[in-house]
């Protein structure tokens, strides 16, 4: 028999004035698991977040986190979960250690427990030598696994992490991920909202695609890539002038809709066949009068997923942005 899932979310909707934050929104998520909901700004991912750790109440639909039903027995998922926000939470002045004991005794840890927790979680994060440092002189990265800590001080069973590494440059997000996949390795289910497409691939078991608040596609991150038939054939050229005939060429070629990207100097066409579609390609260009800069082979991105289900950018906000 399969253990109860983590998160069991059935048909959620919200509205906010004209706006439908959630328009059934169902997700399932096995315990131990590290998920990813993905999706532009205003898809829906925070309101989502909101309804599954209570802070917010859904207008219908149903709800389960960690066992417990959120509309009617908001104490006990609250005790059973640890939320990351898009904002830290801590306080600058007070020191790292500080910030945790206090998280602690709002938590209803005594004092001596208290201390000891944050020890082992400043430990755990590579904050102890900061500790006893004041906040505002820890960098973006320190304060982002700080509030990371802050979430587990009551080592919950589930983790929600709302678009955590929004604002942090690439060495503080790579510094995030690592604590993310530490936590799921121990156990910790954990939801993880994003906008980025490559932080789903890389941490996420599995990928919840949102959008206008509903789930449109889910599946693991290949699974999602396989939606768009295989392999991906670019040409990129070195003047984007020839962006349109280079485009025209691997159209002729492969027969396939190609994908243009204007900041790349890219053209992108799917193939079945790598080593034949690469071989036919290189002949082709050899014959044409634009600079070609490099010819390539790869898997799809989760960003060409995400043009392929929803038709926009996930880069780009949603027409709604209140969510």
């Amino acid at each position: 028999m399969s253990p109860a899932p983590a998160v069991a979310a059935s048909a959620l909707r919200k509205r906010y004035g004209t706006t439908d934050a959630l328009d059934g929104l169902n997700l399932v998520v096995p315990p131990g698991t590290v998920h990813g909901i993905l999706g532009p700004n205003g898809a829906g991912k925070t309101t989502a977040v909101r309804v599954l750790s209570t802070l917010v109440r859904a207008d219908s639909g149903t709800a389960r986190v960690a066992g417990f039903d959120v509309a009617t027995q908001a104490t006990l998922v609250r005790r059973s979960i640890g939320l990351v926000g898009q904002n830290a939470a801590v306080d600058e002045i007070l020191t790292g250690r500080q910030n945790l004991v206090l998280f602690g005794r709002l938590h209803h840890l005594r004092s001596a427990a208290a201390t000891r927790r944050a020890g082992e979680l400043l430990d755990a994060f590579g904050l102890t030598e900061a500790a006893d440092k004041p906040v505002k002189q820890y960098s973006g990265g320190m304060r982002r696994r700080l509030d990371l800590a802050a979430g587990l001080l009551t080592a919950p069973s589930v983790l929600f992490l709302d678009e955590p590494t929004t604002g942090l440059d690439p060495r503080a997000r790579t510094e995030m991920w690592e604590s993310v996949r530490e936590l799921a390795a121990s156990g910790t289910t954990v939801i993880l909202t994003t906008q980025y497409l490559d932080e789903a691939d890389h941490l996420a078991d599995a990928v919840s695609v949102v959008d206008g608040g509903r789930v449109i596609a889910q599946g693991t991150p290949d699974e999602l890539k396989g939606r768009l038939g295989g392999d991906r054939l670019d040409v990129t050229v070195r003047d984007a002038a020839d962006l349109v005939p280079a485009a025209e060429l691997l159209q002729r070629v492969t027969g396939g809709d190609v994908h243009t990207d204007a900041d790349r100097r890219r053209a992108s066409a799917p193939v079945t066949d790598r080593v034949t579609a690469l071989g036919t390609v290189l002949r082709a260009v050899e014959g044409e009068h634009f600079g070609v800069e490099d010819v390539t082979i790869r898997r799809p991105t989760l960003d060409e997923v995400f043009l392929h289900l929803t038709g926009s950018d996930a880069s780009q906000p949603a027409k709604e942005t209140t969510a």
